[in-house]
C-alpha cells in the first residue's frame, strides 16, 4: 500500500515539472505564432500538452483513451486532426521555442567569448511495417549496412559545449521518384503542408540551407556550424559561408574534392603526401591554408590533419573556413558534434521517436518528430539546472565558475575513436560509445525524469 502515494508523488513532480516549463517559455504563445489556431472548443495548447504528456505516462494515447484514464475535454478524431493539420509551421514552432530556451535559460549562464555552435547530422526515421505512409522511400541505413522503408531524419541543433537543444528538423523522403514508394498527398498550394511535402523531396545538402536561414532569422546565437563528410562539399561550405556562419567539418578523403593549393587544384589526400608532416606527440599532423573554389567562388580554409596514434598510415582531416582559429581550437570545437548522437540515441531509446506515431500522413509524422524535440528541451534544460548552480538562484550568478567547455583532450579522445568505426566516408559511433553516453546523460538528469523513461528501443 505504501507504493501508492510514492507513485502519486512522482506524477505530481512530473505533472509539476512539465506545467512550469509550458508556462516559463510561454509555450502557447510560440504554438500561435507557428500558426496553430483552434478552430472551434480545445485550445491546442491543451492537446500539445497532452501529447507531450504521454510519454512520462508511460502509454500510448490509445490505451489511455481504452482505459478510461484519459479525462481530457477532447476525443481521439481532435488530436487526429491537430496532428494532420496542413496548416502549422512545425519548422517555425521548435525553432522559436528553442531561441526562448537560450535567451531565457542558457545564454546568460555562459561567456560572450564562448563559441556556440549549429550541428547538422541525420538518422534513420523506420517505417518498415507500413507501406502506405505519405511520401515513404527507400533508404541505406550506413550503420547497419541495409536498406529500409523510412525517412531520414535531417535535424539541425545547437550547443554550448555543455547543453544540446534540437532547433529543427526536416523528415526527408528522396529526389529520386523511382526510391519513393508513395507519393505525396493533394493538398492546396497556398499551405505550409504544400511546403513541408516539395521540402521533404529535395536534396539534403539544399535542405540543410533551409534550415540555417530560419535560424539566421530567428537570431539564435551561434557562429559556427559543424558537421560530417556526408554535407562537406566544395558548394556547400561556401553556401553555408554566404549564409554567415563559418564551417568547421570532416572533409572527404577523395579524389574527386579538389582545393587550390600552391596554385594547383589538389585532393587532400594529395596535400597530405607532398608535405612534411610534424614528427613526435605534436598535437596535429599537418595545418595548411587552401582555397575554396566552386562556380567562380572562393573563401579561404584551414585543413587540419589529425594523426591516429594507433596506425600511423590513418588520419583524419577537419576543415575550417575560420581562418583566425588556431589548429587545436579547431579540433576541441569539432569534439561538440558527438553531441548530436546522443541526442538521437535518446530520441529513439527513450521518447519514442520511430515508434510512437502511427500515421500514414507525413504532417503528423511531423508534428511527432516536434513533440519529441520538445521533449528532449525539457530533458535538456532540467538537465541543465542539476549541473549548473547559478540556476537555483541569482545569489550564485556571481559566485561560480561558468560551466567548463568541451577540452581540448575531450575533443581529441572522441576522435581517436572514430578511427576505429570509420568506414568509407561515413563515421559513426559504436554502440558500446553511444550507450556510455546515452546513461551518462539519462543518469544526470533528476530521478522523478529518469523513473519515468523506460527504455524504448
Amino acid at each position: 500500500m505504501k507504493i501508492i502515494p510514492q507513485i502519486y508523488q512522482n506524477d505530481k513532480k512530473i505533472f509539476s515539472t512539465v506545467s512550469t516549463f509550458f508556462k516559463k517559455y510561454r509555450i502557447a504563445s510560440v504554438l500561435k505564432a507557428a500558426n496553430a489556431y483552434k478552430t472551434k472548443g480545445v485550445p491546442v495548447s491543451s492537446i500539445f500538452f497532452y501529447l507531450f504528456s504521454l510519454i512520462f505516462d508511460n502509454r500510448s494515447m490509445y490505451m489511455d483513451i481504452l482505459t478510461g484514464k484519459n479525462e481530457k475535454d477532447f476525443a481521439k478524431d481532435t488530436v487526429y486532426r491537430f496532428m494532420k493539420s496542413i496548416n502549422i509551421n512545425w519548422i517555425q514552432f521548435t525553432t522559436l521555442l528553442a531561441g526562448r530556451i537560450i535567451d531565457d535559460s542558457i545564454e546568460h549562464l555562459t561567456d560572450k567569448d564562448r563559441i556556440n555552435v549549429l550541428i547538422i547530422d541525420d538518422t534513420t526515421f523506420e517505417r518498415s511495417r507500413s507501406k502506405k505512409v505519405e511520401l515513404l522511400s527507400k533508404i541505406y541505413d550506413h550503420a547497419k549496412k541495409q536498406y529500409k522503408y523510412g525517412f531520414r531524419l535531417l535535424t539541425l541543433g545547437w550547443s554550448d559545449g555543455n547543453t544540446f537543444l534540437p532547433v529543427n528538423s526536416c523528415l526527408l523522403s528522396t529526389k529520386n521518384s523511382k526510391n519513393r514508394i508513395n507519393e505525396a498527398a493533394e493538398v492546396d498550394k497556398r499551405t505550409v503542408g504544400y511546403s513541408r511535402r516539395k521540402l521533404a523531396q529535395t536534396k539534403a545538402t539544399k535542405v540543410m540551407l533551409e534550415l540555417l536561414e530560419s535560424v539566421k532569422k530567428a537570431a539564435i546565437p551561434a557562429s559556427h556550424v559543424l558537421f560530417d563528410t556526408w554535407f562537406c562539399s566544395p558548394s556547400s561550405l561556401i553556401a553555408v559561408k554566404n549564409i554567415g556562419y563559418d564551417v568547421i567539418a570532416m572533409a572527404k578523403k577523395t579524389s574527386k574534392v579538389h582545393y587550390l593549393y600552391n596554385g594547383e587544384m589538389q585532393p587532400l589526400t594529395k596535400i597530405f603526401r607532398e608535405n612534411r608532416k610534424r614528427r613526435g606527440r605534436s598535437r596535429y599532423l599537418l595545418s595548411v591554408e587552401v582555397t575554396i573554389v566552386k562556380d567562380e567562388q572562393s573563401i579561404p580554409a584551414r585543413i587540419v590533419y589529425v594523426r591516429n596514434r594507433n596506425k600511423r598510415n590513418e588520419y583524419l582531416a577537419l576543415i575550417t573556413t575560420d581562418m583566425k582559429l588556431t589548429e587545436e581550437e579547431v579540433i576541441r570545437i569539432y569534439g561538440k558534434r558527438w553531441e548530436i548522437e546522443v541526442f538521437f540515441k535518446v530520441c529513439k531509446s527513450y521518447l519514442k521517436l520511430s515508434k510512437e506515431c502511427r500515421s500514414l500522413s507525413y504532417d503528423a509524422m511531423t508534428a511527432h518528430a516536434a513533440i519529441v524535440f520538445t521533449r528532449y528541451m525539457l530533458l535538456s534544460v532540467e538537465n541543465r539546472k542539476y549541473a549548473d548552480d547559478r540556476t537555483l538562484g541569482q545569489m550564485f550568478y556571481l559566485l561560480i565558475d561558468e560551466m567548463a567547455d568541451i577540452t581540448w583532450i575531450q575533443a581529441i579522445h572522441m576522435l581517436m575513436e572514430v578511427f576505429i568505426t570509420t568506414i568509407k566516408d561515413k563515421l559513426s559511433l559504436t554502440s558500446k560509445q553511444l550507450d556510455q553516453l546515452l546513461e551518462a546523460f539519462i543518469m544526470a538528469l533528476p530521478e522523478n525524469l529518469v523513473e519515468h523513461l523506460p527504455i524504448s528501443a
